[in-house]
């Protein structure tokens, strides 16, 4: 067989052996996490030695930590859990690829158990609920199973042994989702699925909450703490309407808000 054939053949044989040999692929590149909490709030975080895994713990340095919403650090499907005796409330998302959050010790839930979740949406409202000395956010990030060091919009945090040696404010839904932002006010405010008293109740917002209004409408008449109004706030998340009572602003119709 002339040479030149010969070494045809043989690249010919070379190639398709190569078809057979199996190409490790690369691990699933990690969402783009952002802080579990609302945008321009400044946290500060510690690690405990004897925490599960790699986890943070978050806690807002103006003192006000429960009660606020805890936020999605990435989009995908949430599911509620309940552990009294450790996690307490806490709210596990699969991201895809092998990559899932955890939110633990959560005062309240925002969204129902499978909800399809975005990066910035509320989950959840800060807590102190099963085995924890105080309200915190408890945040994981794992991939296939195994804690990592947690990474926020591509940077690696430190992890302390106290708070307030590090800090990080949340660019987490800056103009990301719909709506107004506003801010309520109380506790137990109860989020109903229309703007009457007879709707059910979908959420209960445990303290002030940072929500984004999608417009507003007259409804049943509300009165507390000396306030009366018959207009109801349409909320982007948790989904449902709240009296306009309970939106932190003076004027009983929000200003630049449309009608529903």
């Amino acid at each position: 067989m002339p040479l030149r054939r010969l070494l045809a053949v043989l690249a010919a044989l070379l190639v398709g052996t190569a078809t057979l040999v199996a190409v490790p692929t690369e691990a699933q590149a990690a969402p783009n996490f952002k802080a579990p909490y609302p945008c321009g709030q400044r946290w500060t975080y510690s690690h405990h030695s004897a925490e599960v895994r790699r986890a943070l713990d978050f806690v807002r340095t103006d003192g006000t930590t429960n009660g606020t919403p805890v936020l999605a650090s990435a989009g995908g499907t949430a599911y509620q859990y309940s552990q009294p005796s450790g996690a307490g409330n806490y709210i596990a998302i699969e991201h895809g690829g092998g990559w899932k959050t955890y939110y633990f010790h959560l005062g309240s839930f925002s969204v129902g158990n499978g909800a399809q979740v975005s990066q910035g949406q509320q989950i959840g409202t800060t807590g102190s609920t099963g085995n924890s000395s105080g309200p915190h956010i408890h945040y994981e990030q794992l991939y296939n199973g195994v804690g990592q060091n947690i990474v926020i919009n591509g940077s690696a945090l430190a992890y302390p042994g106290s708070y307030y040696q590090y800090f990080l404010t949340s660019d987490n839904g800056c103009g990301s989702q719909p709506g107004t932002p506003f801010m309520t006010w109380g506790s137990g405010v109860r989020v109903r699925s229309d703007a009457y008293l007879s709707s059910p109740v979908v959420a209960t917002l445990g303290g002030p909450t940072s929500v984004r209004v999608l417009c507003q409408k007259q409804g049943d008449t509300v009165n507390a703490e000396g306030y009366t109004n018959n207009w109801w706030a349409k909320l982007a998340s948790p989904a449902g309407f709240v009296s306009n009572i309970y939106i932190d602003h003076p004027a009983a119709i929000l200003p630049g808000v449309p009608t529903c």
